[in-house]
């Protein structure tokens, strides 16, 4: 006995979006129920809302499954161009990114050390471009409501490296941290050419690596 697609619908909204993709090819009722807009309502954030009013091309999705799939393609722009918000298409995660003028960044302001400028390949209209090392500060703020619950997320530092001066041999401490909480520090290498000198030796230290999402 077969049973009803509600029921195969309630069972999958417990599962992932992958699993609900996988178990759509059983038979015709979980095709059925895999694709229905209560099971992928289940997948998506319960603040969703918000951000398709932040994107009119979203709000023409001509379902929950066709919304969900939008959200995990490309970033969108949220909050007035300062972030940019993506779903992880197999966990349905949130993932966030910080514009560079959402940043606090010593000296920002001052052309002596800093321009603002236009990249093609960034997601951003605007991005920092760094002219002469001198005190290198940059923090970064993101309420943890608006992450998704009960999940480990990762911080990244997104930067192009044109010219590695006052980087070569100079780790970097990057820090993460919860307001009154605990702090996670690590020193890292923003010099991607670092292998290319043997002179340099520098153990442990984390290596940059190519981003192809902007």
């Amino acid at each position: 006995m077969e049973l009803p697609e509600g029921c195969i619908a309630a069972i999958l909204c417990r599962t992932t979006p992958v699993d609900a993709a996988r178990l759509a090819v059983v038979s015709k009722t979980f095709y059925s129920a895999a694709d229905s807009d209560a099971v992928w309502n289940h997948f998506l954030p319960s603040d969703y809302h918000s951000i398709v009013s932040q994107s009119p091309s979203l709000a023409n999705a001509p379902s929950n499954k066709a919304l969900y799939l939008a959200l995990s393609d490309r970033p969108v722009i949220i909050d007035h161009g300062k972030k940019s918000f993506q779903l992880d298409r197999k966990s349905g995660k949130k993932c966030y990114m910080l514009c560079a003028r959402a940043l606090s960044i010593i000296w920002g302001d001052d052309e002596r050390y800093w321009q603002w400028i236009n990249l093609p390949e960034s997601r951003f209209p605007e991005v920092a471009e760094l002219r002469d090392v001198c005190w290198l500060e940059i923090r970064g703020m993101m309420n943890t409501i608006a992450l998704s619950p009960n999940t480990e997320y990762v911080a990244f530092l997104v930067f192009n490296m044109i010219d590695s001066h006052g980087f070569h041999s100079r780790p970097v401490e990057l820090s993460v941290s919860i307001i009154g909480g605990h702090s996670s520090n690590k020193y890292v290498c923003l010099d991607p050419n670092l292998n290319e000198r043997p002179h340099i030796r520098i153990q442990g230290l984390q290596r940059p690596s190519v981003r192809s999402d902007g």
